[in-house]
């Protein structure tokens, strides 16, 4: 880890729900601290990224990059090797986000690493089911004391506020709508 924030940090601290906002370059990431997001989250490695800002950075792709924080561990993909996954990724110094879709994952991974923050995907919801109910659905199996990320691909001001209702300590996005999502005061509850 390289920033001294760690994310789980960044997200629980304060009130409200936290924005982490997926970057693609270093302006983004300026502009989205600036904006109030309270990390950011990266594809691949960014050049520039930590003269950039100073936020924890999330690494969503397969291979975490030097100058990131913390690093998904997805379930599905590592579940027949998950402690020895999640081993190697805070022996590298990272945090470990576990990444689950369905309730047997999110089962999985409490039984076998007991992870400290959950990323919430939708990805199992069925086709006529939205993003938002998926990621609903699946917060009530995450235990209190843990850290759950709801992963959602488009989210607006009453999205954002539904998921601090329900619980969410932060809530993934695109960049370009921290700002309207952050505004100058949390959205209320």
């Amino acid at each position: 880890m390289t920033s001294g924030r760690r994310l789980s940090q960044a997200i629980a601290e304060g009130d409200g729900i936290s924005v982490i906002a997926i970057v693609p370059d270093a302006a983004s990431a300026r502009a989205a601290e600036a904006q109030g997001a309270e990390a950011v989250a990266i594809l691949a490695g960014v050049p520039g990224l930590r003269d950039a800002t100073s936020l924890p950075v999330l690494s969503l792709g397969d291979e975490p990059p030097e100058d990131a924080d913390a690093c998904l561990l997805r379930v599905e993909d590592a579940e027949d090797d998950l402690e020895s996954h999640q081993g190697d990724l805070t022996a590298a110094g990272f945090e470990c986000v576990v990444d689950v879709h369905t309730e047997d994952e999110l089962q999985l991974a409490l039984e076998r690493i007991e992870p400290e923050i959950f990323l919430i995907s939708p990805r199992a919801a069925d086709d006529d089911e939205e993003e938002i109910d998926r990621v609903l659905e699946l917060l009530p199996d995450v235990p209190a004391g843990k850290l759950a990320i709801a992963d959602l691909q488009s989210a607006d001001r009453d999205t954002v506020a539904a998921l601090e209702r329900a619980g969410f300590d932060a809530v993934l996005v695109r960049s370009g709508s921290v700002g309207e999502l952050v505004g100058a005061e949390p959205p209320s509850v």
